[in-house]
């Protein structure tokens, strides 16, 4: 049995290599799996699921993911999906049509035998404290729905202005401040009792070692996707020492398990 896990591939309408590599790799690296999870930032934006009904090039991309992860379902692979930093308007109708759970910021889990903590890792980021006031009204319910009742083009505008005014925010800030606060790191896998935890967000894949509570530990973080690689952390059941993997592949050939 294994468990995938994946986050960061920004789906959008201007990435079509992006977009076919991901059905690519649910057709065939995530058929048959235990479970799939995807850690946030699954599209690039989300405007609200009525974005569903649109002809805007988005949709379809959308209908596309939405396909694939009801067969996986069928076929008895669970489908969890978390809000990122750029989804997280993505709402019941879209989770339900997936036939997905929707996973809370921070889950603590078992896969494959092993207890991990999962989120999308900007709630790590806790140095970047422009980003974290931004953070906690774009998680505001009552924030949420004062946007969703704007109108649909509306709705466009406000993302593309978001998007710019975060790449032009990013552009000036230090490398360290846009990186997880090892201490919150730490806190965080003291407060679960946990030794693995898995994210996303910062882009910048690597498998961290680390100490909790004088007990080694390790913090899997996944890569985003680009036009020719995508990446993803596999865990696979063993009788003796069970432990995540992170890999990169290329987007034309996937993985077959």
């Amino acid at each position: 049995m294994r468990t995938l896990l994946v986050a960061d591939m920004h789906l959008s309408s201007d990435t079509p290599e992006i977009n076919q590599g991901f059905y690519r790799y649910l057709d065939q690296t995530a058929q048959g799996a235990n479970a799939l999870y995807i850690l946030g930032d699954l599209f690039d934006a989300w405007i609200g699921d009525d974005l569903l009904d649109t002809q805007h090039p988005l949709s379809a991309v959308a209908h596309g993911v939405i396909q694939r992860l009801r067969q996986l379902s069928d076929n008895g692979t669970a489908i969890y999906i978390m809000h990122g930093n750029r989804d997280f308007l993505l709402g019941d109708r879209f989770i339900n049509a997936c036939q997905a759970s929707l996973l809370s910021d921070v889950q603590e889990v078992e896969l494959e035998g092993l207890a991990v903590a999962l989120l999308h890792g900007d709630s790590l980021c806790t140095k970047d404290e422009a980003y974290m006031a931004f953070r906690q009204q774009s998680r505001n319910p009552e924030w949420q729905a004062q946007i969703l009742a704007l109108p649909f083009e509306q709705r466009l505008e406000l993302a593309k202005s978001l998007r710019l005014q975060s790449g032009d925010a990013n552009a000036n800030k230090a490398e360290a401040i846009m990186d997880v606060t090892q201490d919150e790191v730490v806190a965080l896998m003291e407060r679960f009792g946990l030794t693995t935890m898995i994210h996303g967000h910062t882009h910048r894949p690597k498998v961290h070692d680390l100490t909790v509570e004088d007990v080694p530990a390790k913090r899997f973080v996944l890569g985003d996707w680009d036009n020719q690689h995508g990446w993803d952390v596999i865990i696979e059941r063993s009788d003796h020492n069970t432990m995540p993997h992170l890999r990169q592949f290329d987007l034309t050939t996937p993985p077959a398990a």
